[in-house]
């Protein structure tokens, strides 16, 4: 075998021709096969670099012959990038193949299937299914745990055949095999055909479920994330047998591999659904903490995917870290993703007792030269006087001191949380409206000048200028955002009715309305235009009362995620999901999603909010497969059922049956109610637009369902 580092020199562009004449000079005078081995690795070397090496198919199929298992590796490795571009020529191999699945080697019996599996052309398949059943039951335990991925890889190439030949039953008694790989390899197969829209659903009983458990601490990394992930498929029916299944995998949150630890902590948090035992449930929460703090000592990589998945766990689970707030404060140089997790995983876990620290802290960070950091910094300030009551004092004090600065983006986004503070506790921080206003010439963003103009009509009554301050901003209101002209014309309606008596106040009323319904083309702007002028018209006093009613303050209870969707993505933890915060069905083609699953043991908190998978959509007319498992009866032909109840259902599983077809979860849709013209909500208004109405508002009627998508938690 070559030390490391002697293959470069075979990293170098070769001609096709070159190297057909030295791999047939290499077939006279080369008995210890060294020129053809240095012939099919310079071969290798130029597929890795990209150049196309499929004209030399044939003379590289030739070598196959050689007894040499280097050499066997080479074209193996060959044949994968070439085979299925060749199905012509294919057929030159598969004597080989024949010859390589009964040696003795098993080296070699595992290489042939598995190289086999790679090729899903039909001649190939057609052989490999076979000898796949055969290896399947081969007495060493590397060919087994090799035909157990080629039976996803078959499946994958021709459902129908892999399922026609029992293979997914030959899988499941796989789980039973002595050797701990060949079940954590057949546990992947059958989880990644139970994956797929067309596969099998693939379902733990309890005693398959610890003789799982068994096989865990014998397995290798990747074996125990299988094994591990897995159990997401078994679906308690006691209270116990969810908690003996906790205490015996609670051990793997002291495994050195993070991906083993974030495995462990999702098969927790899913059993947590089923358990009753508070003190379990709060002794697996309490070990669930140092594993995660552990994981943001590695590299910012690293860090990002934990800080992701932390931050859906602690919304699950906030006792998990509800004492280690200080070890998600930033340092100097995390790269800005992980430091925009941190600041969000900060808030979250900030309460009345370390609001203090973790206020110091935001205000460290809004001094800092990130701009994108800072910003997040100042809003999370604002966020944390909203959440946290003890805490608004000392968070006004700080924002204040912030507009000080007189950064334009450090002040835009005090105002925009000031904004929300008013709104959170009326009538209570109102005295730092004046300091405000002296900073009105920084703002140049949509969101900060809506925030300014809102508090400009809110409190014109308090403002002695504000119809000066207001007559400034509107200077570009037919240039400004739609955000800001919908905020500077409610500003207008609202300063009219607190200063009715004013000239200049119904000067700048009459100018915004004009201008909002015959200058502008937004339809939002121009209706609200006219709804307003037709209530100054009719009763101003009422628009009083409309426009200046109070408003229910602001809570955090929109920053939290769905309970429902956030049991969803806590099955996907330490996924790709996990870190887009998005179900993997919303971004992956073809995607089976997953959700908790009813039974007795479930948690009535649970149970109130399920998520109902959609179903698949399945044949008009049932799909008879012979082969192994229950056999459906055959029903007399009839004409079809409607298509409501078109989809037949499938045979029950039998008691210990660890796979099986069965329809997916019941249907989310919603019946639509149909509109009718009594409910057109323009029917009462009659000629009220006069000279204003250019066109007669007609009611829409959908009937499109409406889709809920998930709350990205990003800022």
């Amino acid at each position: 075998m070559s030390q490391p580092g002697q293959d470069a020199k075979f990293f170098q562009r070769g001609k096709i021709e070159e190297l057909r004449s030295e791999l047939q000079a290499a077939e006279s005078k080369d008995k210890k096969y060294v020129k053809r081995k240095t012939v099919l690795k310079r071969i290798v070397a130029n597929i890795t670099m990209g150049n196309d090496m499929s004209p030399l198919f044939n003379d590289v199929v030739q070598c196959l012959g050689t007894p040499l298992l280097e050499i066997k590796k080479m074209v193996y490795l060959y044949l994968i990038s070439y085979g299925r571009s060749k199905p012509n020529q294919i057929h030159l191999v598969i004597p080989y193949f024949l010859q390589d699945v009964n040696d003795r080697n098993p080296l070699i019996r595992a290489l042939a299937i598995r190289t086999m599996s790679y090729i899903p052309i039909p001649v190939v398949t057609e052989s490999l299914t076979e000898n796949l059943r055969h290896c399947l039951k081969d007495r060493d335990a590397y060919v087994r745990k090799t035909a157990a991925i080629c039976v996803a890889k078959l499946y994958a190439a021709d459902p129908r055949k892999a399922e026609k030949g029992g293979f997914v039953e030959l899988l499941r008694d796989l789980m039973l095999d002595s050797n701990a790989t060949v079940v954590a390899n057949a546990v992947a197969a059958l989880s990644e055909i139970g994956d797929r829209q067309d596969g099998v659903i693939f379902r733990l009983n309890l005693a398959t479920a610890h003789k799982l458990l068994n096989a865990l601490e014998e397995s290798s990394e990747w074996g125990q994330i299988y094994i591990l992930d897995s159990l997401l498929r078994y679906v308690p029916e006691r209270h116990v047998d969810a908690e003996q299944m906790a205490e015996r995998i609670i051990v793997q949150l002291q495994h050195a591999n993070s991906a083993v630890v974030l495995t462990t902590i999702k098969t927790l948090l899913y059993l947590m659904n089923y358990m009753e035992n508070r003190k379990l449930i709060e002794h697996c929460c309490r070990k669930m903490g140092p594993p995660l703090v552990t994981l943001l000592s590695s590299g910012p990589e690293v860090q990002y995917v934990a800080l992701r998945n932390i931050l859906l766990i602690i919304q699950r689970r906030p006792t998990v870290l509800k004492n280690d707030v200080k070890v998600f404060f930033c340092k100097y140089n995390d790269p800005i993703y992980v430091k925009l997790a941190k600041l969000e995983i900060m808030y979250r876990l900030a309460r009345a007792e370390n609001a203090n620290e973790v206020l110091a802290e935001l205000q460290e960070y809004a001094t800092e030269v990130d701009i994108d950091f800072v910003r997040k910094a100042v809003r999370s300030i604002g966020r944390l006087a909203i959440k946290v009551e003890a805490a608004a004092d000392k968070s006004i004090e700080a924002l204040l001191s912030l507009l000080e600065t007189k950064v334009s983006y450090v002040v835009q986004e005090a105002t925009i949380v000031i904004k929300d503070i008013f709104r959170r506790y009326p009538g209570k921080y109102e005295g730092v409206i004046p300091t405000l206003c002296t900073h009105l010439d920084l703002l140049d963003e949509p969101e900060s000048k809506a925030a300014m103009v809102w508090i400009l009509g809110q409190y014109a009554d308090r403002i002695d200028n504000a119809d000066e301050l207001l007559d400034v901003l509107l200077d570009g209101f037919l240039s400004e955002a739609v955000e800001v002209q919908l905020a500077l014309l409610t500003a207008a309606v609202k300063l009219f009715v607190y200063k009715s008596g004013s000239e200049s106040a119904k000067e700048i009323v009459h100018k915004v309305l004009k201008w909002a319904t015959e200058d502008v083309d937004n339809p939002d702007l121009r209706d609200r235009g006219f709804m307003y002028w037709r209530m100054l018209a009719i009763n101003p006093s009422v628009t009083g009362e409309i426009v200046l009613a109070e408003k229910p303050p602001i809570t955090t209870d929109s920053d939290r995620m769905d309970r429902g969707a956030l049991d969803q993505l806590l099955l996907h933890t330490g996924t790709i999901s996990s870190i887009y915060h998005k179900n993997p069905e919303t971004f992956i083609r073809n995607a089976v999603g997953k959700a908790l699953v009813d039974s007795p043991a479930l948690n009535s908190n649970s149970r109130a909010v399920l998520v109902a998978l959609p179903r698949l959509q399945v044949p008009d007319m049932p799909i008879v497969i012979p082969g192994p498992g229950p056999q459906e009866p055959q029903a007399q032909k009839r004409d079809p059922p409607p298509l409501a109840s078109m989809s037949k259902p499938l045979p029950q599983p039998e008691e210990g049956t660890v796979a099986d077809v069965e329809e997916e979860g019941e249907s989310d849709h919603e019946d639509t109610p149909d509109q009718s013209k009594s409910d057109d909500p323009y029917s009462s208004l009659g000629n009220a637009f006069k000279d204003y109405m250019t066109d007669q508002p007609r009611p829409i009627v959908t009937t499109s369902r409406q889709r809920h998508e998930d709350e990205d938690l990003l800022f």
